[in-house]
């Protein structure tokens, strides 16, 4: 790795804030890969094509695909492999938001009313189950095990991420280490998975997947956290969610980390109601977004995201500057100045 460190505009809002250039950049695979989706979504029992498509055509960032794309053009491979992969990854992303949901008990997702209050529980964790197995196919039918273990590792620590997410949920002692290790699983094993992947389609060197893989892992930490604090800035318009999901589902974010360690004592007696369920009213979510704004709390956890994403973006110092680099370092910045 060298010494070199990669520029990175401050978060500001200003042009670097954009995902244009990797929209841009990957706009010619991203047709290959969803031809790819639509395809494997089929099925000949109707439900599964229209539950899955209620969610995938329901204007997703594609994110973590773009990244498989952006990283096979940063090293320069010419094939086509990575359009099955890409799609793998998007199928694995979209089958957690599905059980994320029946978890969460959801009502919306990305602006529209969520797959489990439309088609069902039941209904939603057997298509979430499909698209996962759609997306083991995928991988099989590429060859490669080191990609297959890549995406499989990735699948089961997302799995325990979320499971310890569960179990920290209601509990006012989860510290902010606690908070980081449940997002680096459940959000940045995919994102890193998805970077890496695009390295080993190339056969690039161990330095360049792992340089990948710290690029995809930070940004998405920084992505994370910066949803984490829109949930505590930002409206349902805005986000496509109900805003307060968080609050409401005792979730220790890092917003409410924060607030809970710097409030006074009236504070954390409200935080601790309110995380154990009693102080769910939309006064009671109004007053968890004033104290979470007076003791500069989302401020903070973008902060926090700025200096994750500032290490995705110095990860691809090893890579020569180019479009590809450019558009991967921008899109780091656009997962912290972001509104949505």
């Amino acid at each position: 790795m060298t010494a070199e460190i990669v520029p990175f505009a401050k978060a500001s809002g200003g042009p670097a804030a954009s995902i244009d250039a990797m929209l841009s950049l990957t706009a010619s695979g991203m047709n290959a890969v969803n031809a790819v989706i639509l395809d494997r979504m089929q099925s000949e029992i109707p439900l599964i094509p229209s539950l899955a498509g209620h969610l995938i055509s329901g204007g997703g960032k594609r994110l973590r695909p773009m990244l498989t794309l952006a990283g096979a053009e940063l090293v320069g491979y010419n094939g086509t492999r990575h359009h099955k992969l890409a799609a793998s990854v998007e199928f694995i992303h979209t089958a957690t938001l599905l059980h994320d949901d029946v978890v969460d008990g959801s009502e919306m997702r990305r602006g529209k009313a969520a797959a489990n209050i439309i088609f069902g529980n039941p209904a939603t964790v057997l298509v979430g189950d499909f698209l996962f197995s759609r997306a083991f196919e995928l991988m099989t039918e590429d060859g490669s095990l080191k990609v297959l273990k890549i995406l499989s590792s990735a699948s089961a620590i997302i799995a325990e991420g979320e499971v310890a997410q569960l179990t920290s949920q209601r509990k006012i002692s989860t510290s902010e280490q606690r908070y980081l290790d449940i997002i680096g699983s459940k959000t940045a094993a995919l994102f890193a998975a998805a970077s890496r992947i695009a390295a080993v389609v190339a056969e690039c060197s161990d330095a360049e997947e792992q340089a990948l893989d710290d690029y995809g892992r930070n940004l998405g930490i920084a992505f994370q956290l910066v949803d984490d604090a829109l949930d505590y800035s930002s409206d349902a318009a805005e986000m496509g969610k109900d805003r307060g999901d968080d609050f409401r589902e005792g979730k220790m974010t890092l917003p409410v980390i924060l607030a809970y360690a710097r409030g006074d004592a009236e504070e954390r007696k409200f935080w601790e109601a309110a995380i154990l369920g009693h102080r769910t009213s939309d006064e009671d979510l109004a007053h968890a977004v004033s104290l979470v704004e007076r003791h500069d709390c989302v401020t903070a956890t973008r902060d926090r995201a700025q200096h994750f994403a500032q290490r995705a973006a110095d990860a691809l110092s090893i890579f020569p500057d180019g479009k590809a680099r450019e558009a991967m370092v921008a899109a780091a910045h656009f997962a912290v100045a972001r509104g949505f």
